[in-house]
């Protein structure tokens, strides 16, 4: 079980959430996102944790949006934190990155493509904060143990999640192996299914990513009924004018609908332990 500051419901016995905006694109759109996950949440006591990054560093173009400055967005991770009492987490790309994002933020996000980043796991560690590391498109699920003992040779106490996004198949598209969520868990940490971004259609001929969001439902579903810890959604109140990743988030006003159908399964899962 994750052991967060500030992290609610944990005895319910639900999946926890990670869920926000792809990108810090301004203050408002972050407190209304995250007042409209925490009211859902707490009705359905679901653990939640705020998500956003604080600048996206791997875009496809030159020209795309990385974000409205770094201190600028990780201050506003602080004020969505202090506001409404909850954990947060972003993604970091660099070692000296690390320091910096753990003053504002109670998890650090290595991307998926970084997972393997020695140096970014180390420094991840070192702050003595919580570490989400994605696995890799190019890697099975077995394989991230070594990322876990990355982590917790430096820090022996480090809470370490992992999250499946996903492999790449073929030229620009992603499917989901559930054996992945199986093999990770066998690390004994919290295991959670990135139902956003798994269903990517990356390097787009146009140079804005591509994605399948009507599918985030089954991915979901399917990932709560072969024991995921926790599920990750990317989500705003109009995915058509998110500054990234819009093609494949959920709109704000269908998470509710989804984490209701999501309880129900777990409530059955558990059922059957």
């Amino acid at each position: 079980m994750l052991k967060i500051n500030k992290l609610k419901n944990q005895n319910s016995g639900n999946f926890f959430l990670i869920a926000g905006p792809c990108v810090v694109e301004g203050r408002e759109m972050a407190l209304e996102i995250a007042g409209k996950v925490q009211e859902i949440t707490e009705r359905l006591q679901i653990p939640y944790i705020f998500k956003a990054s604080y600048r996206k560093a791997n875009r496809t173009k030159l020209n795309s949006f990385t974000g409205i400055g770094d201190e600028l967005a990780l201050g506003i991770l602080k004020e969505v934190s202090e506001t409404y009492g909850l954990p947060t987490i972003t993604d970091i790309h660099e070692s000296h990155e690390a320091a910096l994002a753990a003053q504002y933020v109670d998890v650090l996000q290595i991307p998926a493509f970084l997972c393997r980043q020695t140096e970014l796991l180390v420094a991840a560690a070192q702050t003595g904060k919580a570490v989400n590391v994605k696995k890799g498109q190019f890697m099975h699920g077995s394989g991230m143990g070594f990322a876990v003992e990355k982590i917790q040779a430096v820090n022996p106490n480090a809470q370490v999640m992992l999250t499946d996004r996903g492999n790449s198949f073929g030229y620009s598209d992603i499917v989901v192996d559930y054996r992945n969520i199986i093999e990770m868990k066998a690390f004994e940490v919290p295991v959670v299914m990135d139902c956003t971004h798994s269903l990517q259609q990356p390097n787009q001929a146009s140079g804005v990513t591509g994605g399948k969001p009507a599918l985030i439902e089954t991915i979901a579903k399917a990932a709560i009924a072969v024991g995921a810890d926790g599920i990750f959604i990317e989500t705003h109140m109009n995915p058509a004018v998110a500054k990234s990743d819009g093609a494949n988030m959920l709109a704000l006003d269908k998470l509710e609908a989804l984490l209701e159908k999501l309880v129900r399964i777990r409530e059955a899962v558990n059922k059957t332990l």
